[in-house]
């Protein structure tokens, strides 16, 4: 559909009535040539080193640059089956988001919408607050001309991410108190942000924000994009009663990488996909998520509900401890561990080596680890001392090479005193 010329009337309120009905692996990860089947480009088993490029051991996480997460042979095997039909996109996006709702067990009014990552569903969910389902305010944005124009942020959650939000034409407005925050609020104010992962950061926590949010009548959303595990993140954020909450699905869900969910509001969730593609002449028409990433989250959603969470969790500290036990065994390096309050909510390790016993850097070790072969990538600590890893992304067998990497490089550096 095209906004304009083929996107008339009928075609909006025909896209409009389809929302409305529901408002209203291992490291051998590349298997053998002939288990591909393929021939040409891809016969080797690994496409990325026919291109010459270097695959990594992943002890930072599911990181967007590393390429988020490693999906399942059953996702795989489902968006295979996605790819094989033609449907009404606006009609799956609906039928999927009822189904993650269902699955989620969302509040009455919620359902859900797939997106192109966490950061789509912040642009799509803030546009589709500014225009409604106003066929000229779509076509205008990010000319605001009509439209409430501001959105009130915490100072200490502005990132690099609101940079989703300042596409939409708004002017951001920081607050840090709460008495700010209500000299804030005007008749321009489209929407109250808040950015899960900074909670700790600012005054106003993320059961108060909403709170106040409600009592201005002020629609708020939460970008909680790598806020699970835990679990119950999917739904903790839309009981509190957020109109609008972001999640990455390429993360610890390990969905397509490109892809992401808007939960909230069904008419809010509505106004978005209006916003977004299928649709043509739309601030979200470049980011496009396919039929297949689209049935691809909602069978990586199911999988990761069914998940032993507990049982990751031991798996995941064991691989830690089972490192720490053999660089420990190296003069001068010790280990302690920890699991941050949010985002990446899993088991990390610290690695600590006294300067007098080895003679170089965490920076420099970090570096040797990324040049290695197999190449490892592993975190410096910025705030914290040492290097920082964590191993909920690492593949069967892995930690063993980390273990043995990190070993042959600090006792090359051991000064032997």
């Amino acid at each position: 559909m095209r906004l304009g010329s083929k996107w008339n009337r009928r075609s909006f309120l025909g896209s409009l009535g389809v929302i409305a009905g529901s408002v209203l692996a291992p490291r051998k990860l590349f298997a053998s040539k002939s288990a591909t089947g393929s021939s040409g480009f891809g016969k080797s088993g690994n496409p990325y080193e026919e291109l010459g490029v270097t695959t990594v051991i992943n002890c930072q996480g599911t990181m967007t640059m590393l390429g988020g997460s490693v999906i399942r042979p059953e996702l795989e095997a489902v968006m295979a089956q996605a790819g094989r039909h033609f449907v009404r996109m606006p009609e799956l996006e609906v039928a999927a988001g009822k189904r993650i709702a269902e699955m989620l067990k969302l509040p009455e009014g919620y359902t859900a919408l797939v997106t192109s990552g966490a950061a789509a569903a912040m642009q799509s969910g803030l546009a589709g607050i500014l225009t409604g389902d106003n066929e000229a305010f779509i076509r205008q944005i990010p000319d605001l001309t009509g439209m409430k124009s501001e959105v009130i942020i915490q100072k200490s959650h502005r990132n690099p991410f609101d940079h989703q939000l300042r596409t939409t034409g708004v002017k951001l407005i920081d607050v840090e108190t709460r008495d700010d925050l209500r000299q804030a609020i005007s008749p321009r104010t489209a929407m109250m942000h808040f950015s899960n992962f900074a909670n700790s950061q600012g005054q106003i926590k993320v059961d108060e924000w909403v709170k106040l949010a409600k009592e201005y009548k002020v629609p708020c959303m939460n970008d909680a994009a790598a806020d699970t595990p835990p679990v119950s993140h999917l739904w903790d954020y839309a009981n509190m009663g957020y109109d609008l909450v972001t999640f990455s699905g390429g993360k610890a869900i390990r969905g397509p990488q490109c892809a992401g969910m808007l939960i909230g509001r069904k008419d809010l969730v509505a106004y978005a996909l209006l916003n977004n593609s299928p649709h043509e002449d739309t601030i979200g028409r470049s980011q496009k998520v396919g039929k297949e990433e689209i049935v691809g989250m909602v069978k990586a959603l199911e999988l990761y509900l069914n998940e032993g969470h507990e049982a990751l969790t031991k798996e995941w500290q064991d691989r830690l401890e089972s490192i720490s036990r053999q660089i420990t065994k190296v003069p001068g390096v010790t280990t302690s561990f920890f699991v941050p309050e949010i985002a990446n909510h899993v088991p990390h390790m610290r690695i600590i080596f006294d300067p007098a016993k080895i003679s170089v850097t965490p920076k420099e070790v970090s570096q040797l680890l990324k040049d290695s072969k197999p190449s490892i990538v592993m975190s410096v600590g910025e705030e914290q001392p040492g290097l920082g890893m964590n191993s909920f992304m690492l593949q069967p067998g892995e930690d063993k090479i980390v273990a043995n990497q990190l070993v042959r490089i600090l006792r090359e550096h051991s000064t032997g005193t």
